[in-house]
């Protein structure tokens, strides 16, 4: 017996919504326990972030806190099925600790117990400077006034002998600071654009408390330049940075 018409329409009402809160749902535990986009807001960590990377964020790489689900719901303590733990040179995204409503992305640099100090620009680790080697002169542009500049960009080796690149000129707003010890279940990050970047240096972040870490940035999945607007459709394939798609994030 065929279905009347009216029928046929409430059925067809009940399997649309019923698809639309799947969807939702299968949505929201994809972001809450694998990977969450994104977009990197700030300079603070070129030369390898630039502004207008969008970012898969890895969830799962270090257990979950509060912060891995949406709206940071306070439904436990601490982090669980934490397997592993951030290391050194790791970059991670995470809430920032006095307004945990906004994110930030930065380095690892310091472990529970590490001591840090930065003296003429050089950052020390439990006493001993990171060897630091020129790699070229980077060249970018100012957003606001159009010009263009140039850093000197070298390459640091941490402690575990990973090499990192970095941005430093040979004066800083930061290039001599206190000794910081870090805490036990804290960690202290900093930008790779170091005399541009407000990281655990500064009071406004200081020490990241483990259960803040949101996840590790694990790769590049699109990019595009400032100049990039969905009001301009037409201009969207030149401000499109190709060879940044699928960069994985070291």
């Amino acid at each position: 017996m065929s279905k009347h018409p009216s029928e046929k329409e409430h059925y067809s009402w009940n399997e649309t919504i019923r698809t639309v809160i799947l969807a939702v749902i299968i949505a929201m535990t994809f972001r809450s326990l694998a990977f969450e986009p994104f977009h990197i807001p700030s300079g603070s960590m070129k030369s390898n972030l630039l502004i207008g990377d969008y970012l898969f964020v890895s969830k799962f790489s270090y257990g979950y806190s509060r912060y891995s689900f949406p709206f940071g719901l306070d439904i436990f303590d601490g982090r669980v099925l934490e397997f592993n733990k951030p290391e050194r040179g790791d970059v991670v995204v995470f809430r920032l600790p006095h307004n945990p409503r906004i994110d930030f992305i930065k380095r690892v640099m310091g472990l529970p117990g590490d001591s840090i100090q930065v003296r003429e620009g050089i950052v020390y680790i439990n006493g001993n400077p990171l060897p630091r080697t020129p790699v070229d002169i980077w060249e970018d542009v100012n957003s606001e006034t159009g010009q263009t500049y140039q850093m000197p960009r070298v390459q640091e080796t941490l402690p575990e002998g990973k090499d990192i690149t970095i941005l430093k000129m040979p004066y800083g707003r930061a290039d001599n600071t206190r000794l910081f010890v870090v805490p036990e279940g804290k960690y202290f990050v900093m930008g790779d654009n170091r005399d541009n970047s407000t990281d655990s240096r500064f009071e406004e972040v200081g020490f990241v408390p483990e259960e803040n870490i949101v996840g590790r940035a694990q790769m590049i999945f699109f990019s595009a330049d400032e100049t990039f607007s969905i009001l301009n459709p037409l201009g969207w394939f030149s401000s499109l940075r190709f060879s940044r798609f699928f960069h994985v994030i070291r």
